[in-house]
């Protein structure tokens, strides 16, 4: 096999954009890694669904960036998609609290299904910093490289783009503030929506209505945030 050859199955608007990336060293270098993590154990998500987040969300169709840390790395858990579980796999806590305190904020009813591809498939990119794990390993793919592809991402975003929605919730999220550009998108803030500090700000944030009324304001399409 030809690690140098990097084909990944992306959707063509990422691809043009991130080109420069899938030939660079340090991408060559993640290839092999994850090519050697694959020989020996089970990896999160399944290969197929590792961009998932670019492929339901276009380059050209971004509105709002909402900022994870790592796939879940429990069994059929993750998807792709940041804080999303596949349908018919329990909701872990940090979703359960995203989604009472959409409820708290919009009236929404939480819904029995945790895949979150309905807000991707509208325009909010849920981009995981890392895009790979180990099973029951958190954090064992991170500093491999995946980090400066997803800052690189940012970065094109702040650059290419205007008036998209940065969504910052904890303190890792809230580190790649420094590749956003302020002055021509809009951040948001809170603490991380785990049970370990949801109550220390994250519950009343509102971030869900605060998000549409600045896509209202530039005269964009709102989200809608329910699920089922």
């Amino acid at each position: 096999m030809d690690v140098t050859k990097i084909d990944p199955k992306i959707n063509s608007s990422w691809k043009e954009t991130l080109c420069s990336e899938f030939n660079s060293s340090y991408f060559i270098e993640l290839k092999k890694f994850l090519i050697e993590e694959k020989s020996k154990y089970k990896i999160y998500p399944p290969g197929a669904l590792i961009f998932s987040a670019f492929n339901h969300t276009n380059f050209d169709k971004i509105k709002v960036v909402i900022i994870g840390q790592d796939p879940y790395h429990g069994t059929g858990q993750a998807n792709g998609l940041c804080f999303s579980v596949s349908s018919g796999i329990k909701k872990p806590p940090s979703l359960v609290n995203i989604f009472q305190e959409l409820k708290n904020d919009l009236g929404i009813p939480i819904p029995k299904n945790g895949n979150l591809e309905k807000w991707a498939d509208q325009g909010v990119l849920l981009l995981n910093a890392t895009l790979t794990v180990r099973e029951n390993q958190a954090g064992s793919h991170q500093k491999k490289g995946w980090e400066t592809f997803t800052d690189t991402v940012i970065s094109r975003i702040s650059e290419l783009k205007t008036g998209v929605v940065f969504i910052l919730w904890g303190n890792y999220a809230q580190a790649k503030e420094k590749y956003i550009d302020k002055t021509k998108h809009f951040i948001l803030k809170a603490p991380h929506p785990s049970p370990f500090s949801a109550y220390s700000g994250f519950f009343g944030c509102c971030h869900f209505s605060k998000i549409n009324e600045i896509l209202r304001n530039q005269g964009l399409e709102e989200i809608d945030w329910r699920i089922e």
